[in-house]
């Protein structure tokens, strides 16, 4: 080891799900929606004044912030927004969580949480999922330094009840409880409506799955002004021009076209549901999901041997090779003609494989 090494902030970092090039595939591995933006957004794109690119970025980005705040019914002083949820995740944790005791949450769960924690010297403790990939709300009933939620969970797609979420966050008034919900349109009650009530809650949500974003980056947050002051200091004194001028401009009209944004989620849920039958027909079984996902087991067949025969058929699905979940797959929902493809190879590979 060189000396320097001595002082290099090491993380093991988080991965991503697989990019591949090749286009002539069925992409089903990273949770993106399989429909095209909203047109008005698509709009915004091709009238882009590009006199406007010399410039840099509103930094409040406020023209995104004001349709937020109209949409869900707050003050813009109430809205954060930054380069997708990773970012306003990632910012929440280096702002609020800075005590001495370990944060809480689940042990399946959404993986780049730890790293956080790891990066920004956090402690942590991870409080295990039940035997059916559920959150047990007594184990977030204790002293702790900050508490983060998905909700609903991914990989396992489980909702808890907001009801349930509600008993834990009156139960730690005295810290910051973020709940997020990166997949609450697909069928999830959100936590938004709980704000007035708790200045201690944060609720984050993102443009990556239900509004057909996710290579622009766009993600933002609600908190009682306090918090979105806090998280604003730190966000400009690590970097004023997060947003730029295009992604901002897109986000604010796919918020307007609420109708699109709704027909495109129905047409989600619908093939979601489909397909759970489908898969259930073919001896799979998975907790219910109201995400844009379905986590799935075979009885007969191994998942990572399942993972592989997809991929060489062209068909991306995600495999963890973790403790307990080493034998599901995580499927994101795609088009009808999509999904009817990967049915039809697993009942004829399932088949075959008796």
């Amino acid at each position: 080891m060189q000396a320097w090494e001595e002082h290099v902030r090491k993380v093991v970092p988080y991965t991503p799900g697989e990019q591949p090039v090749c286009k002539d595939i069925i992409k089903l591995n990273t949770n993106e929606n399989p429909y095209p933006p909203s047109p008005k957004a698509l709009e915004v794109l091709q009238n882009i004044d590009g006199q406007l690119l010399r410039k840099y970025p509103d930094p409040e980005a406020r023209q995104l912030v004001e349709e937020l705040a109209g949409y869900y019914g707050r003050k813009t002083s109430e809205v954060f927004v930054g380069v997708g949820s990773d970012d306003v995740l990632a910012m929440s944790f280096l702002t609020f969580f800075n005590g001495q005791k370990p944060i809480l949450f689940p042990d399946i769960t959404y993986s780049f949480y730890d790293v956080w924690a790891d990066l920004f010297r956090i402690p942590y403790e991870c409080q295990p999922l039940d035997d059916k990939f559920k959150i047990r709300t007594k184990d977030y009933k204790k002293r702790c330094g900050g508490i983060v939620i998905p909700n609903p969970n991914a990989p396992t797609g489980v909702e808890k009840e907001l009801s349930e979420l509600e008993e834990i966050i009156a139960a730690n008034r005295d810290v910051i409880v973020i709940i997020d919900e990166a997949y609450i349109d697909f069928g999830g009650t959100s936590a938004v409506k709980l704000l007035p009530e708790y200045d201690n809650l944060l609720v984050v949500q993102t443009f990556s799955k239900s509004r057909s974003l996710a290579g622009m980056r766009i993600g933002y947050a609600f908190g009682n002004e306090k918090l979105i002051k806090y998280l604003n200091d730190a966000k400009y004194s690590f970097n004023s021009y997060t947003m730029n001028t295009i992604t901002a401009a897109m986000g604010a009209a796919a918020v307007r076209d609420d109708a699109y944004f709704k027909a495109t989620i129905d047409k989600i849920i619908s093939t979601r549901e489909w397909t759970k039958q489908e898969l259930a027909r073919l001896g799979f079984t998975f907790p219910d999901s109201k995400s844009n996902f379905i986590f799935a087991s075979h009885a007969r067949r191994p998942a990572a041997e399942i993972f592989e025969a997809l991929k060489v058929q062209g068909i991306y699905v995600r495999y963890f090779d973790k403790p307990r979940i080493n034998n599901y797959l995580r499927i994101t929902i795609g088009t009808d003609r999509e999904m009817k493809a990967l049915i039809e190879f697993l009942e004829k590979y399932l088949g075959e494989n008796v």
